[in-house]
């Protein structure tokens, strides 16, 4: 046998581990282990298998995962509390969509007609028709797949800092490199957008124009010509997260930037599952060009298609006019209960600095510099409230301590001001003035 053949023949051994090996000694043959009865598995192998890649989704455990302490009110959530959801007619939906004659026949890879055509509808782009549309098993399926499709491993990837968690996860896990790009309070700053396309030579943008996640902020309308613009002058992509398309509180959202797209430079996500229940796991995705092409064919590879009752169910509701009706009633709910937890902000944390939100389920409160906003999260969690640390929506170093608090997520209003007292005495520096 050649030396190569024998490297190879005791690699493969040591990844069986029937050899192993010491630097400076030698190649030996591994002891066996005795197993006793009753010992638990052994699977510290996988560590060394494993080793090469890691998914972090640490930053999205709040958001998945409610509160199980009995008395914990949660101010993570990212989803509705059910006396917020549609709970009536999502059953009336559910159960006549079981009953329609070819309901768990196979549906078109891209969705079912209707339901593309009413996604169409609402968001009511440049020339976008049902063809361009491709429904989802919900926003982050989407945002994964937009990622891999658009970008290989080891790419960078614009984002505005902060940003959503779940975005840099699936970016990460992707093995693609989130780029931080500056916002303020009118959204990401196209000055320093252009300034990253050019330094990074980056093929795509992610960002969230409406009542973007964690901030609450809308970008101005001066900024989404220039925005446009800086992805045009790169050959860049923009994927728009419009995962707050129907969570406005006293308005009708702003336009998607999909609409001012001409070019099929814009990769447009939205979802129902924000708007109506955490377990309606239905979404879309709106391309042009042979983009649309490639994500279609990551639909094929990734899971075929979306299950056809719930898609069914989806179409159900949103036909009726109780959906108008709720979104008239979720409005105003979430109106109130920013308000509320805005102003219970204001009173008893005034080292907080939050600023009132228009539409989503988040308050944004900049936090005194000098504070741990993990410590600061931990110490809420003891004192019986779940509120986010800032630092996982930076994809690099955070300038400031943030806390990211939800009002959607909490059983009644009088319990977000609950909450907050909680927070204020878990944590003293945010009771007290501002220096």
């Amino acid at each position: 046998m050649s030396p190569l053949t024998v490297s190879r023949a005791i690699a493969e051994l040591g990844r069986d581990g029937v050899l192993v090996s010491r630097p400076g000694a030698g190649t030996f043959v591994a002891q066996p282990r005795a197993v006793r009865q009753g010992d638990p598995p052994d699977y510290s192998w996988q560590t060394v298998t494993l080793a090469e890649r890691v998914i972090d989704a640490e930053g999205l455990s709040p958001l998945a995962d409610p509160p199980h302490a009995e008395g914990v009110i949660s101010l993570a959530a990212g989803y509705l509390h059910s006396s917020l959801m549609p709970l009536p007619a999502l059953r009336s939906a559910l159960t006549r969509a079981a009953r329609l004659p070819d309901a768990w026949e196979r549906p078109p890879a891209a969705g079912l007609h209707g339901l593309r055509s009413w996604f169409a509808q609402q968001v009511g782009s440049a020339g976008a028709d049902a063809q361009d549309v491709l429904i989802t098993s919900g926003g982050q399926s989407a945002l994964s797949a937009a990622f891999r499709a658009l970008l290989p491993s080891g790419a960078p990837l614009l984002v505005e800092s902060p940003t959503y968690p779940g975005a840099l996860a699936a970016a990460r896990a992707a093995g693609i490199r989130p780029v931080p790009v500056p916002t303020d309070r009118r959204g990401v700053i196209p000055e320093h957008l252009a300034e990253a396309f050019a330094r990074t030579g980056a093929q795509a943008v992610f960002c969230q124009p409406a009542y973007h996640n964690p901030t609450g902020a809308v970008l101005a309308a001066d900024r989404r010509p220039a925005v446009l613009g800086a992805a045009a002058a790169a050959g860049a992509f923009v994927i728009e997260d419009d995962f707050a398309r129907w969570l406005s509180h006293h308005q009708r959202p702003p336009a998607p930037l999909l609409a001012d797209d001409h070019e099929g430079r814009v990769v447009y996500l939205t979802s129902l599952t924000k708007a109506v229940s955490p377990s309606l796991r239905v979404g879309a995705m709106i391309a042009r060009g042979p983009v649309a092409q490639r994500l279609h064919a990551l639909r094929a590879v990734d899971d075929m298609f979306v299950s056809r009752p719930l898609q069914e169910a989806a179409l159900e509701l949103v036909s009726r006019p109780i959906w108008e009706r709720h979104l008239k009633d979720l409005s105003r709910s979430l109106g109130r209960r920013a308000e509320v937890l805005f102003q219970a902000v204001s009173r008893h944390l005034p080292a907080a600095d939050a600023v009132l939100p228009a539409g989503g389920m988040h308050l944004w409160a900049r936090l005194p510099r000098g504070l741990d906003d993990g410590e600061m999260a931990a110490a809420a969690r003891r004192g019986g409230v779940i509120v986010m640390a800032g630092r996982p929506f930076f994809p690099a170093e955070p300038p400031e301590p943030h806390l990211r608090l939800a009002f959607c997520g909490a059983a009644t209003e009088g319990e977000l001001d609950t909450a907050v007292r909680r927070l204020a005495t878990a944590a003293p520096e945010l009771a007290r003035p501002a220096p």
